[in-house]
Formats: C-alpha cells, sequence, structure tokens
C-alpha cells in the first residue's frame, strides 16, 4: 500500500478514554499493551510502569534507552513517594581533564557527557518496593519484542529519520559511535514505518537485569562492558562509579493552584519551574480576561521561573539558594507584580532540545503511578555498549566549564534535570498523574496542561490537544498553528516575537489520568505521536 502514515490532513480528536480497573497511558500502543498485559496479571499500577517503560526502551529508541536517568511519583496506598533516579557525573572527570582535551564546553557527543545512568536503578528500586509480580515477569514484553523484532511506529519513524540524519553529521567517523550505527541504522539509513527491528542485544541486557534485579547493571557483566569500552575509547565512566550509584526515594514538591495541588519533583529536577509559574499565575483572575492578556502573563511567567530555576538549580547538595523560597506566596506575588505590559526579558539562556519518554499508569485499587525517563537529547551520546545494546545518555552535556556557574561540572555531581513527572491531588485525594516530553518543553507544557484543566475546564483529551506555545530564548516564541491571527497580532504588539512552526513535534508529548469522584479513570493520550490508552 502506498501512503505517508505521517501525514494527516483531516484533523479529527480523540475523546477521553474512561475505565474502571485500570489504565496504561504512552506514546507507543506496544508499551501501553504490556502494561496492561500486568495489570490483567495481577500486577500494580508499579509492573505496569515498569513492563511499559522497558518496552519504550525497545519500541522508541530514538528518545530513550537503558542508559537513561528515570524519575517517578508514585500514588500507593492513599501516600505519595517521590524517586530521583537521575545519574551524577564520574569521578575522574573535571572540568580540567575536559579543557586537557581541547573543549572549551562539554562536546553534545561522545563519552564525555555520559552520567551513570539512573534508568535500570530506577526500575529495581520501584519493583522492591511496590511491585507484586518479579521484575523478570514484569519485562518479558520488552525483552520478547527486543528478540523477535517490534514494527516501527509512524511518529517513531518520523523521529528516526530525521535524527539519523542529523546525528550522522554530528558523529562523523569517530570510532567509538560504530556500535551506534550498526543497531540503529542500515548501513547510515533509518528504519522506515512498519520495518521489523531487532535488538538482540537489548533483550541480553533486559534478561539480565530482570533476573539480577538490576545488579547485573551495576556491579556485574553489564558493568563490566561499560567500563572495558569507556577506558578504551577513552571515556571517564568507571565500573566503581555504577557501583557507589543509587537511586534516591524523595519528598515530592507543590503549589496549591485554584484549589488543586500541583506535584513535582524537587531539583535537580525542573519540575520546580512550573510551580513558580503556577506560583506566580495564581495572583490573576482569568475569568475577566481576554485569551492574549492570559497568554502574555503565562509568556512572562514561564520566563521568570526558568531565569530564576536556570540561575539557581543543580544537584540538591550544591544548590545556594533555599529552593522553598520559590514556593511561597511572596515569592509569586512579587514576581507577579513584575509584570507590564510588554514583554520582558528576564536573564537566562536559550534553551537545547531533547528526547523522553513519558507514561502514567492505574490500577483497580486506586495506586497510580506518574514515571518519565530520558536519553537527553535524540540517541543520547550516540555511545552504544557492544553486545549488550545499552545506548548511554548525553546529560553531562548540561554540566558547564565555568566555575561560577552552578551546574559546574564537578566529579560526582548531578546536574540541572530537564525530565520531570507531575501530579495532581485535592484535599489529600489523588485527581491523577500527568506529564509532557521534550526537554525544556516539559515544565511549559505541564503549565499548559494544568491551566487548560483547572483554569479552562477542559477534558483531559482537550487538555492535551489544545494547541501548545513555546518559549525559545529572549522574547522568541514558537506556537503551533490554530492560534487566532487576532491573538498573533496581540502578542506582537505587546513585543513577543511570534513563530508558527512548521509541525507539532517539537512540542512535547503528553499523557493524562484523571480519577473522578466514583473511582472511574479517565486517560487521554498525546495525538502528537503515537499515544495509545489502554484500559480495562
Amino acid at each position: 500500500m502506498n501512503f505517508d502514515a505521517i501525514h494527516q490532513p483531516y484533523q479529527l480528536s480523540r475523546y477521553s478514554v474512561a475505565a474502571g480497573n485500570g489504565m496504561v497511558c504512552s506514546s507507543s500502543a506496544l508499551a501501553s499493551s504490556a502494561g496492561l498485559e500486568m495489570l490483567k496479571k495481577g500486577g500494580n499500577a508499579v509492573d505496569a510502569a515498569i513492563a511499559a517503560a522497558a518496552v519504550l526502551c525497545v519500541a522508541e529508541p530514538v528518545s530513550n534507552g537503558l542508559g537513561g536517568d528515570a524519575f517517578a511519583i508514585v500514588w500507593m496506598k492513599d501516600q505519595m513517594y517521590g524517586l530521583n533516579a537521575s545519574g551524577c557525573s564520574p569521578e575522574g572527570i573535571s572540568v580540567e581533564e575536559v579543557q586537557k582535551r581541547g573543549y572549551q564546553k562539554i562536546p553534545k557527543r561522545g563519552w564525555l557527557p555520559v552520567t551513570v545512568p539512573g534508568q535500570p536503578k530506577a526500575w529495581a528500586a520501584l519493583s522492591g518496593r511496590f511491585g507484586r509480580l518479579k521484575l523478570s515477569e514484569v519485562l518479558e514484553p520488552a525483552i520478547t519484542y527486543a528478540q523477535q523484532g517490534f514494527p516501527v511506529s509512524a511518529a517513531v519513524a518520523f523521529l528516526w529519520d530525521k535524527y539519523v540524519k542529523k546525528d550522522s553529521r554530528e558523529f562523523g567517523k569517530d570510532k567509538s559511535f560504530d556500535e551506534w550505527y550498526r543497531m540503529f541504522t542500515k548501513d547510515g539509513k533509518p528504519y522506515e514505518f512498519g520495518e521489523i527491528v531487532r535488538f538482540p542485544a537489548l533483550a541480553r541486557s533486559l534478561r539480565l537485569i530482570g533476573e539480577t534485579k538490576g545488579d547485573a547493571f551495576y556491579h556485574g557483566e553489564i558493568a563490566d562492558k561499560i567500563d572495558a569500552q569507556s577506558r578504551r575509547d577513552g571515556g571517564f565512566l568507571r565500573k566503581s562509579d555504577l557501583e557507589k550509584y543509587e537511586a534516591e526515594w524523595v519528598e515530592p514538591i507543590s503549589v496549591n493552584y485554584r484549589g488543586v495541588d500541583v506535584w513535582e519533583i524537587p531539583p535537580n529536577g525542573q519540575g520546580i519551574v512550573t510551580l513558580m509559574a503556577l506560583n506566580i499565575l495564581k495572583n490573576f483572575d482569568i475569568a475577566a480576561m481576554k485569551p492574549e492578556e492570559i497568554s502574555h502573563l503565562q509568556f512572562e511567567a514561564i520566563k521568570m521561573a526558568f531565569a530564576d530555576a536556570l540561575a539557581t538549580v543543580t544537584d540538591l547538595a550544591d544548590m545556594r539558594t533555599d529552593y522553598h523560597a520559590y514556593l511561597s506566596d511572596a515569592y509569586g506575588k512579587r514576581r507577579f507584580a513584575e509584570i507590564g505590559e510588554k514583554a520582558g526579558l528576564p536573564k537566562t539562556g536559550k534553551l537545547p532540545k531533547s528526547g523522553t519518554v513519558y507514561l502514567c499508569t492505574a490500577d483497580k485499587e486506586g495506586n497510580m503511578v506518574s514515571y518519565i525517563q530520558s536519553n537527553y537529547m535524540d540517541f543520547g551520546s550516540g555511545i552504544v555498549i557492544e553486545d549488550y545494546g545499552v545506548s548511554l545518555q548525553n546529560r553531562g552535556y548540561d554540566f558547564s566549564l565555568d566555575p561560577e556557574n552552578i551546574n559546574v561540572l564537578i566529579p560526582g555531581k548531578k546536574c540541572y534535570h530537564t525530565i520531570i513527572p507531575g501530579f495532581l491531588t485535592q484535599n489529600g485525594r489523588p485527581i491523577g498523574p500527568f506529564g509532557v516530553m521534550g526537554g525544556y518543553m516539559q515544565p511549559q507544557g505541564h503549565l499548559q496542561v494544568v491551566m487548560n484543566l483547572l483554569d479552562f475546564h477542559l477534558n483531559p483529551q482537550m487538555c492535551l490537544d489544545a494547541p501548545r506555545w513555546q518559549w525559545k530564548e529572549g522574547l522568541s516564541f514558537k506556537v503551533e498553528p490554530g492560534f487566532e491571527p487576532e491573538w498573533m497580532e496581540s502578542m506582537s504588539r505587546r513585543g513577543h516575537q511570534i513563530e508558527v512552526a512548521e509541525n507539532r513535534f517539537s512540542f512535547g508529548r503528553a499523557e493524562m489520568i484523571v480519577r473522578m469522584e466514583n473511582g472511574i479513570y479517565v486517560g487521554a493520550t498525546e495525538s502528537r505521536t503515537d499515544g495509545c490508552c489502554a484500559a480495562y
């Protein structure tokens, strides 16, 4: 058959999905069905989340892999838990060591931006504390897809084509990227929609992680191979770095917005950007405002929040600012008072792009999970561990070599982190998980989804489908098609530089579950990608 899987000339939206026993929302039909399989086997929301996350490592290699980081917010038996499974820089790396190699900033690709992967440890920690099924059983669908093959979906094929063309130019002929070319390309060409792809080496690693509850990755044969390949190719990551690593259980942080508590993971994550912006925006009455007036306030609030966060947020052990101040009413009122009639220029830098996967799950007992994982920028560092299919993240690209920068590279340090899961509660009762993938778009997407639900009273699917905007740098914003010409003209008069994007891929990919008062789940999934809401 001759058709373009991405071309959508007729824009009919999906409806929200309702179910009573369980739900899995992700950017992949294969991942969502794997999570649902765990629920029907007697597993809980955590088992479903890990199963879906593992399949995403296989089916969406452009956005994540075993060598990335993860964060989660878990609602389990009427209590909330946070997990920060972001990795740190290797103990052997430093500003001086990087500069000795002739770099004035950390490169985007190769071994230098590689940090300790936290994702396998996240699966083991979640499974060990909350899971009902064995981790080996939960990973079985991903192992099967990696071993026997999976068909490339439409949006993944589009991104695969885009990133292979871009990344192959960046990688060049460096031998350390040979395994990336072998695993993710066909003699340098991307895989296409509907093609069957197999990753037997990745299946091997997934099986080892399941059998050893992650130990093989941090203490066993996978760790040995990572160490050996890093030494061979001039990297800094060592088995000792992996052996020391532990995922961290944390207390989520929140602000109350329109009577609802919005929850995020605390720094080093950037979820606080969403909370800061909402803390500013809760100081106005939306009912009496025109759309362009609301957008102006949103634009200014998100710029202010980013300016403060990028100057202060880093590894919690190295922060010089008490982030709790950003959650106070005084901060929100002060910043709100600084918003003028025209677009402002708070101090901050240009925001890079990235690739990430998000999913959320719910089970029949009322447990829910908001989960996100990433290799950071599309295929990550471009380093793939031979014989094991582990693609390593390039999260260290966000470190600075400037000793005055809050995110200066230090051995064993975590940097400012972009991936963030979100959660909503009201009066101590769960409303549900939500998240938006896409690097620095994520807190902007969280802000828009929350306001769509609480200010504009849209149903969950419409909260995700509503046209989005994205701050890029300075006064520059990109918007999706769908904003009215009058809105565009009004925003330009206020000093905002508005550009309409050619496509919707850079505006994040979202998932959401809302629990109704009668216990029924209402799910929504991203129409900008291969989103799927599986339920029963």
